[in-house]
């Protein structure tokens, strides 16, 4: 049985629908066939990168009840807040049917009924999807991880040159007729 049981590879920090007020936010991801998944809960490793895809930090989550979302949230907030871009995150918690996290996965869960050979091929084929070595022809073997994509939110979509003008356009016509 696999440890990382999902990833996500390069989200973007700009689509992270934070919240407000009441609205907790959210941390979607999409797989091809499943349900979305927020994966706000998520216990794992992490990885920042700066605009130019630059690993500049390595932390975790899970421990002391700090989630991804919460780790990534100190982060957007604290000394680093300007200083990253891209993150990559790897989970251990699974997805049930419904898109929710299992809860049968913690902090403080054991794992065992792997041989060591998985836990290599894991831990290398992290390695080179993260870090992309040259010279690495083959792709991570991430066998029973499931990778999902970053969900962009309407709420935190990127705004173009031509939509913005719109909208001023608009405005403007309004204003006039008032």
């Amino acid at each position: 049985m696999p440890i990382i049981k999902n990833y996500g590879f390069l989200w973007e920090r700009k689509y992270i629908f934070r919240g407000a007020g009441s609205n907790a936010g959210h941390l979607k991801g999409a797989a091809s066939g499943l349900a979305i998944a927020d994966f706000r809960d998520q216990i794992g490793v992490y990885v920042l990168y700066d605009q130019f895809q630059n690993i500049v930090y390595v932390g975790q989550a899970g421990n002391g009840n700090a989630s991804l979302f919460t780790r990534l949230k100190n982060h957007m907030d604290g000394s680093m807040w300007n200083r990253w871009q891209y993150f990559t995150w790897v989970g251990f918690k699974a997805v049930n049917q419904d898109g929710s996290l299992s809860a049968q996965q913690s902090v403080d869960s054991g794992v065992s009924g792997f041989k060591y050979s998985d836990a290599l091929n894991e831990i290398e084929g992290i390695l080179i999807e993260v870090l992309e070595p040259k010279l690495n022809k083959q792709s991570g073997r991430l066998k029973g991880a499931v990778e999902y994509f970053q969900y962009v939110d309407a709420k935190v979509s990127d705004v173009t040159a031509a939509a913005l003008l719109a909208e001023i356009k608009e405005l403007k016509l309004q204003l006039s007729n008032i």
